[in-house]
C-alpha cells in the first residue's frame, strides 16, 4: 500500500486491473469518486468506480483498498457488486474536473487541469492534494503554450463552478486504448454536457466508431448537439446501416437537412436504405461488402479480406459480381468463403470457386426468415440481391443480434444490468463516507 504521503496521480489509475485478496482479477479502474469540501480543504477520495463483467460499474470504497503500487489495485474483504449510481455530492476525477479552467489565486492566471493527486493522510484517508495544470489555452489536440506546475490544491480555485465549454483532449488520453465499446461505456455514464465536450474532441472516425455503440438516445443527443457540417461527416464515417438507423431516428426535417449536406453518393445510400422496412434483409444490410469480379486471385482477394476496417463477419466471405464493384453491382455469381480461399493456391481465380448452391435474400425477407437462414446453413452473412440479381449489400450476424435483441439492450449491457440491480439500492451511507 502507497504510504502516507504517497502522491498517487489519479490519470496512472485509469485502466488499471483491480485485484480481490485471492489474486482474481475483478475488474479496471474507470474514475476515482471523491466529495469536494468548502473552505478550500482538499477533496476527500471516496472511492474507485471499477468496470467488472459486463461493463458494470460498481464502487470500490478506497476502505477496501489495500495497495495501489505496481500496476494493480488490491482489495480485501467482499466486493459489492451493486451497480455504482453517482450522487449529487460526489464529483468524478476523471470524468469531470480533468480539462477544466481553474484560476490560481496567487495570479488570478487561469490555468487549464492536466491531472490531479491524491495522498493518503495520516489517519488513512486519502485526499486531493495536488493539480497538476498548464498555463495557456489547450487545443483538440491537447497542445498548448505555457508551462505546467504542480499546485496545491489551496493554490486553485474554480472546481465547484459549472462551467461551459469544458475541454476534453486529458479525459480523452487516459482512455485513448479503449476499443470504441468501451469508450462508449465511459461517455455513457458522463453527463449530458460533458458527452457533448468528449464527442466534439474526438475525431470523425472515432466519434463514428463510438456512437455505433451507444444506445439510441446517447446517439440522437450527441449528433444533435454537433455542427451539422460536422454530423454529416461523422454519419458517412459509420458504417452505412448504422448511420441509416440514427438518420431514421432523427425528426424527419433534420434527417433531411443532414442528407442535403452529405456527399451526393453517400447520401443517395443512405436514402436507399431508408426505403426498406427496418426488419427486412434491406434495412438490416450494410452496403460495402467485399465485392470482386470472377477474374480477381485467391491473393486478391485474401488482401481485401485482411484489412484492418473489414468487421470479421463481413470478411468471412467475399461475393463475386460482373462489374460495377460497387452496390448495387452487376449480375450477383456467388460467394467464397474465407475458409475455401486458404486452402487454394494464390493464383486461383475466384470466379472458379465460388458457392451458388444458396439462395441469396430479397431485399423485403423478414427479420425471422434471415435468422433462420443464417441458423439453417451456420452463416455469419448472407447476400441480399434484387430480382435483376443486383448484389445490393449483406446482412450480418451482429446486425441480426442487434435487431433480436430487446430496444434497450445496450443501455442495458452499459449498465450491467441483473436481477440484483432490481433488489438492492446503492452502498450504505457509512460506506460512501458521509
Amino acid at each position: 500500500m502507497a504510504g502516507p504521503g504517497s502522491r498517487v496521480f489519479i490519470s496512472h489509475l485509469s485502466g488499471v486491473a483491480v485485484f480481490d485478496p485471492n489474486g482474481d482479477q475483478v475488474g479496471r479502474v474507470r474514475d476515482v469518486v471523491v466529495s469536494l469540501r468548502i473552505g478550500g480543504r482538499p477533496p476527500r477520495v471516496l472511492g474507485l468506480v471499477v468496470e467488472v463483467v459486463a461493463r458494470r460499474r460498481i464502487f470500490l470504497p478506497m476502505t477496501r483498498v489495500t495497495s495501489l503500487e505496481s500496476g494493480q489495485v488490491l482489495t480485501t474483504g467482499v466486493i459489492n457488486m451493486r451497480r455504482f449510481e453517482q450522487r449529487p455530492s460526489e464529483t468524478l476525477v476523471l470524468a469531470e474536473l480533468l480539462d477544466r479552467t481553474v484560476t490560481r489565486t496567487k495570479t488570478h492566471e487561469e490555468v487549464t487541469v492536466l491531472d490531479v493527486a491524491m495522498v493518503q493522510t495520516r489517519v488513512r484517508e486519502w485526499e486531493i492534494t495536488k493539480v497538476f495544470v498548464q498555463t495557456g489555452k489547450l487545443s483538440r489536440l491537447r497542445k498548448a503554450k505555457g508551462e505546467t506546475l504542480t499546485l496545491d490544491w489551496s493554490a486553485v480555485t474554480g472546481f465547484a463552478l459549472a462551467e461551459e465549454g469544458q475541454g476534453a483532449a486529458n479525459l480523452l488520453a487516459t482512455f485513448e486504448q479503449l476499443r470504441p465499446a468501451d469508450l462508449a461505456n465511459v461517455m455513457h455514464h458522463l453527463s449530458s454536457k460533458r458527452r457533448a465536450e468528449v464527442a466534439a474532441a474526438l475525431d470523425d472516425d472515432r466519434l463514428a466508431d463510438v456512437l455505433e455503440e451507444l444506445p439510441e438516445d446517447d446517439q440522437v443527443e450527441i449528433i444533435g448537439k454537433l455542427q451539422e457540417e460536422r454530423a454529416a461527416d461523422v454519419l458517412e464515417a459509420m458504417d452505412p446501416d448504422d448511420a441509416a438507423d440514427l438518420l431514421s431516428d432523427l425528426p424527419e426535417e433534420d434527417a433531411e437537412r443532414l442528407l442535403r449536406l452529405m456527399e451526393p453518393e453517400d447520401a443517395a445510400e443512405m436514402r436507399r436504405l431508408l426505403s426498406y422496412e427496418e426488419d427486412t434483409a434491406g434495412g438490416l444490410m450494410t452496403t460495402e461488402p467485399i465485392v470482386l469480379e470472377p477474374d480477381a486471385t485467391v491473393a486478391e482477394a485474401l488482401a481485401r479480406v485482411r484489412i484492418s476496417d473489414n468487421k470479421p463477419a463481413l470478411a468471412a466471405q467475399v461475393y463475386v459480381c460482373r462489374p460495377p464493384n460497387e452496390t448495387p453491382t452487376g449480375k450477383y455469381l456467388g460467394t467464397v468463403h474465407f475458409q475455401r480461399l486458404l486452402r487454394e493456391p494464390p493464383f486461383t481465380l475466384v470466379g472458379s470457386l465460388v458457392d451458388d448452391d444458396l439462395d441469396p435474400l430479397p431485399p423485403d425477407t423478414p427479420l425471422p426468415l434471415i435468422t433462420s437462414y443464417l441458423a439453417t446453413y451456420n452463416m455469419v452473412a448472407a447476400p441480399v440481391v434484387d430480382e435483376a440479381d443486383h448484389l445490393l449489400g449483406a446482412v450480418t450476424v451482429d446486425d441480426v443480434l442487434d435487431h433480436l435483441l430487446p430496444d434497450d439492450w445496450r443501455e442495458a449491457a452499459l449498465h450491467g444490468l441483473n436481477g440484483s440491480d432490481l433488489e438492492h439500492g446503492h452502498e450504505s451511507e457509512d460506506i460512501r463516507g458521509r
